[in-house]
């Protein structure tokens, strides 16, 4: 086992319901001013923002809200609700929704907690962040895993630039997980969600440590019950016990445990991020446009074996010789990603034309950088993932 560092510091309250402790929970966390930070609206139509908010109010706490989080959570919105939550004087930021309404409530966290600094020099590295207000969740949709992540991610709709921060600051101080909250949610979104919360034990099983047996066991069994119960929940959002095993291992994949000792690829993340900026589509959707091209450019790179032992341990595939399984392992998994009704290639987005080199340029930030570690990807490599992801 190789060293690591590992902190989780999430209360996380699990199971059908819970979502009616939300308000203990953030004065719990010392929360009494609340900033509620959701999304589109299909919180409000459920009732539940009501829910949350009545509950605030039982206990004494005082709240605004700010809506309007979208997919691809927005540079400017966030900009928009850290001087929200300086109005307010805001001490707690609950977010009630999915990645884009968690990632955003960050955003404002980090923001509210420095108001001389623009948010995006925290996510371009020109500034570090030395404290954060406290983050709760109530989640309403698994996929980003941001309710246990360390991560967020912010889109510069100026720039067309997607950049994630990673920092212990970033991990929220508690995350209700109820799945009855999922239950109604569209197939698209179940599908996307699905797809996100593999990419993210994916990104960090497929790396050049090998021997990491225990972080490669809990990787290898969470994208079982992932492959198994993401069929169930696609067919019905309303089976509970597929969704609170799809919710729970949306936190488990994103929250650091299954790559521990390991070093993080995310290479298709990276070529998603630069897809989902440039064409706005959906987070997961983008990942799967891409994963099979990108696996497919890199299986070789440890002479198939890791493939391999994906095949096997995972897809249960009995093919001795290791190429082989590595290549039909590949072609399993993207076969589960059409069966979700996923994109499997950019012409699934009506993109199949589009300028690789401009794509590639995103994602290499100008050419400035490498991305990826199972086999390091420079702008030449990108550019022939993008151009075989293209049909």
């Amino acid at each position: 086992m190789h060293p690591f560092q590992f902190y989780l510091k999430t209360e996380v309250v699990f199971g059908a319901d819970t979502h009616a402790q939300v308000a203990s929970l953030v004065k719990k966390h010392g929360g009494s001013r609340v900033l509620v930070v959701y999304g589109g609206g299909s919180c409000v139509r459920s009732g539940l923002l009501q829910t949350v908010t009545d509950g605030l109010t039982a206990e004494g706490l005082t709240f605004d809200t700010f809506g309007g989080a979208q997919p691809n959570p927005r540079l400017a919105h966030a900009r928009e609700g850290v001087k929200k939550a300086l109005a307010f004087g805001a001490d707690f930021i609950l977010a009630v929704g999915g990645g884009s309404s968690i990632d955003t409530a960050k955003a404002i966290a980090v923001g509210a907690a420095a108001p001389d600094t623009d948010i995006w020099d925290f996510w371009t590295r020109k500034a570090e962040p030395k404290k954060v207000l406290p983050v709760g969740v109530v989640l309403t949709l698994p996929a980003a895993g941001s309710e246990t992540s360390d991560s967020a991610v912010l889109t510069d709709e100026a720039t067309m630039t997607k950049r994630g921060l990673s920092t212990d600051l970033n991990r929220p101080a508690f995350a209700v997980l109820d799945p009855k909250l999922a239950a109604t949610l569209p197939k698209y979104q179940v599908a996307c969600g699905v797809t996100d919360i593999l990419m993210h034990t994916l990104d960090r099983y497929f790396n050049p440590v090998p021997d990491n047996e225990i972080s490669d066991a809990m990787a290898e069994a969470l994208l079982r019950v992932v492959l198994e119960n993401g069929r169930k929940v696609y067919a019905d959002p309303a089976d509970l016990h597929a969704m609170s095993e799809i919710m729970w291992c949306g936190s488990l994949s994103h929250n650091g445990l299954t790559g521990l000792g390991g070093k993080k690829d995310f290479a298709v993340h990276q070529l998603g991020h630069a897809l989902s900026a440039r064409y706005d589509v959906a987070h997961g959707a983008s990942l799967a446009a891409v994963w099979g091209s990108w696996a497919k450019a890199v299986a070789d790179a440890d002479g198939y074996a890791r493939f391999a032992g994906f095949g096997r341990k995972v897809w249960g595939i009995a093919e001795a010789d290791d190429k082989k399984a590595a290549l039909l392992a590949i072609e399993k998994q993207v076969a589960y990603f059409k069966s979700l009704d996923m994109p499997v290639c950019l012409a699934d987005f009506g993109l199949g034309d589009m300028d690789t080199e401009e794509l590639a340029e995103l994602c290499s930030y100008g050419k400035t950088r490498n991305i990826g570690t199972f086999r390091v990807l420079d702008h030449d490599a990108v550019c022939a993932i993008y151009r075989a992801a293209k049909n």
